[in-house]
């Protein structure tokens, strides 16, 4: 018996101090780019998402996210098809861009997640600074990250768009 309560006393205290497990409740991704010296923005949908966030535990906490390729949106319907297209985004083919944390610390304000960040089967992994305002039972984490479109094969041929894309998340969870 006294085997058994040291067992239920071992897993009560590994999942007390487990990370908390977050649920997404909702959250965007909106991009920036200049497009022949004009920014373009736009934005994709579709975000899922796991959590797992201590903000006493950063060692074992994990983020791990995917967007949908085929929700990208600018405003100009023909515009949005050429980059599902294989030339930009290839959608048919590769139908998700994921972030998966591989490391997390805390820096000045807020925290700095370092992330492998796959498109078109290409991975780079991408330090990400991002906030967490944790209000108990709900919290928000925004996030910006730059990247080289070139690094994941988007839009080679193009000589007038931008290499450099700014990403802004949003993720909206609760416990």
């Amino acid at each position: 018996m006294k085997k058994i309560s040291t067992l239920i006393l071992a897993l009560i205290t590994v999942v007390a101090l487990a990370p908390t497990a977050w649920s997404p409740t909702t959250g965007s991704v909106k991009f920036y780019i200049k497009n022949a010296g004009i920014t373009v923005d736009g934005s994709l949908s579709g975000l899922a998402a796991s959590v797992k966030f201590d903000e006493s535990d950063l060692a074992n906490s994990s983020i791990y996210a995917t967007v949908k390729v085929a929700t990208i949106k600018t405003g100009i319907d023909k515009r949005d098809e050429h980059l599902r297209g294989n030339e930009y985004f290839d959608a048919a083919k590769y139908p998700k861009i994921t972030l998966k944390s591989t490391s997390i610390s805390k820096s000045g304000n807020g925290y700095v997640g370092n992330f492998d960040v796959t498109i078109k089967d290409k991975t780079k992994n991408i330090a990400v600074p991002f906030t967490f305002d944790n209000k108990g039972t709900t919290g928000t984490f925004k996030g910006t990250l730059k990247l080289d479109r070139l690094d994941f094969g988007v839009g080679e041929s193009s000589f007038v768009l931008s290499d450099d894309v700014k990403v802004k998340i949003s993720l909206s969870v609760k416990k």
